[in-house]
């Protein structure tokens, strides 16, 4: 789990090709796009007005006082499933153990009054556990609980089926929330966690269905994990994980340390649509060893400021992406909506680099460099198989790595002004490549094999798309820094039918 961001053993003597100077070239006018109009996407401001909920009980709710410590997990036990119950306005609390959460019946519904909190004290790990399915919360601020790492608040057993909406789910340590199949989680703020906003995680199962839709996400990993483990790839706005369908749309996702949206391990069927991304201190997006994703009409601004800034400053020359698609591909034998990841119709401004497609050459199945330890792709059942000599043949043999294949990115508008990011170097790129494959000894992709599959067979394509700045582009491996003309010559033939206007901004 998580990204190792580089793992290089490049040959003694690697092919480099000249960087020329940005020449402003634009394609033919016949083939050139019309700039695409930025997305029309409203920001979902709901940490600063959160929506009010009943002033009074709906009729045959059950009411909860705040006065009476563990009033509501009382009534909760005490209550038939399907149950509505209505917190008054204050400050309610659970028992003094930190094992006291409200365990729901199936079917039942917990309203807050306006002005309601459910409030850990730094005490109670958990505020809603248990199994029962089709649990809905509505209008209740849930803060001061302290989950564990990697553990969540509420729904912390990952039951299916539950409604999060018009919630405030703030200040709690681990994940705010945790989803199961089905969960629709809208119009909340999941804001100053200290790991997660949502972890979209299930011990049993993959989810299913999951919509997250309208929310603000903001402020989350307050206690900076990837400081404290680092490479644990465990943090993030919201992270996925094995999530077989997902629709993210209209999110305002910003100003979280490290990753807004980050899709780890076995993810399929992704429509990340309509959302603001911007001025998170890392990636606006990661999708990891998934499929099959529709990536469109999204604003992306001024993320990946601190970290890439961090990787450059330390001379890494890797190419830290804003959109970074990492062992990641359409795979048309995963039933989706799309057989590919189709990336169009976006407005990137004024982040720290572009998209970066990404084959860990050491990255497969059984291998030890493979950071998502013990899984493996989602079209071979059996991990064992994944060994020598069967993994040299045909189908293991592209059946055990997870590929970046079959991406198109088109119709987008890449603009950048280096006087904003405030950089010289190394935030300009947008890049396909792979390392020299050298690890394990057994590994049948060592070599530059799947560097050039990456970069040359396996349907990776940029087109009609507009730059505004001084873009450069990195194909096969990190030494090979292109400008727009050798980006669109031969081998590469990349962006055909798009526009380029290499002053800053614009």
């Amino acid at each position: 789990m998580g990204i190792k961001w580089r793992h290089w053993a490049l040959p003694a003597a690697p092919l480099a090709l000249a960087l020329l100077a940005a020449t402003g070239c634009e394609s033919t006018p016949d083939a050139r796009p019309k700039p695409p109009a930025a997305p029309s996407t409203s920001v979902a401001r709901v940490c600063a007005k959160p929506a009010a909920g009943p002033a009074k009980a709906p009729a045959g709710a059950v009411t909860v006082d705040p006065g009476v410590a563990g009033d509501l997990a009382a009534k909760t036990r005490s209550s038939p499933p399907n149950t509505t119950f209505w917190l008054r306005p204050g400050k309610h609390r659970l028992g003094p153990d930190r094992y006291a959460q409200v365990i729901p019946k199936e079917g039942n519904s917990y309203l807050g009054a306006p002005g309601a909190v459910l409030d850990g004290r730094k005490t109670n790990q958990y505020a809603f556990g248990g199994t029962a399915r089709d649990v809905t919360i509505r209008y209740l601020t849930v803060q001061g609980f302290v989950a564990p790492h990697d553990e969540g608040v509420v729904n912390h057993d990952s039951a299916d089926g539950w409604v999060i909406e018009h919630a405030t789910i703030q200040n709690n340590s681990g994940a705010g929330l945790m989803a199961g199949a089905h969960q629709r989680v809208h119009a909340s703020c999941l804001r100053g966690n200290g790991q997660y906003g949502m972890n979209a995680y299930k011990s049993t199962g993959r989810i299913s269905g999951l919509v997250v839709e309208g929310n603000e996400i903001v402020g989350n990993n307050r206690d900076d994990w990837e400081r404290r483990r680092p490479g644990c790839g465990c943090t993030g706005g919201v992270k996925f994980w094995a999530v077989n369908g997902a629709d993210v749309r209209g999110n305002w996702v910003h100003d979280n340390r490290g990753t807004g949206l980050w899709a780890d391990t076995n993810n399929n069927d992704f429509r990340i649509e309509n959302n603001v991304l911007e001025a998170n201190d890392g990636a606006a997006l990661i999708y990891e060893t998934s499929y099959n994703a529709v990536i469109r009409n999204n604003t992306i601004r001024r993320n990946n400021w601190v970290e890439g800034r961090r990787y450059a400053d330390r001379g890494d020359n890797f190419p830290f992406a804003t959109v970074y698609l990492s062992e990641s591909g359409g795979e048309p034998r995963i039933r989706a909506r799309t057989d590919k990841i189709e990336i169009y119709r976006n407005v990137l401004e004024n982040n720290w680099s572009g998209i970066t497609l990404w084959e860990n050459a050491d990255r497969f199945c059984n291998s030890p460099a493979n950071t998502s330890s013990g899984d493996c792709t989602l079209l071979v059942k059996h991990t064992d198989r994944c060994t020598q000599p069967a993994i040299a043949t045909a189908p293991l043999y592209a059946d055990c790595r997870w590929k970046t294949q079959r991406v198109d990115i088109h119709g987008n508008r890449f603009v950048l002004d280096k006087s904003v990011v405030d950089c010289t170097a190394k935030c300009d790129r947008m890049a396909v490549l792979a390392n020299y494959g050298t690890y394990p000894d057994w590994s049948p992709y060592q070599g530059e094999r799947v560097a050039e599959a990456i970069t040359r067979k396996q349907h990776n394509r940029w087109h009609d798309n507009v730059y505004l700045g001084p873009w450069k582009f990195i194909a096969h491996d990190p030494s090979r820094i292109l400008d727009s003309w050798q980006w669109q010559s031969t081998p590469y033939q990349q962006d055909a039918g798009s526009t380029f206007r290499a002053r800053d901004g614009g």
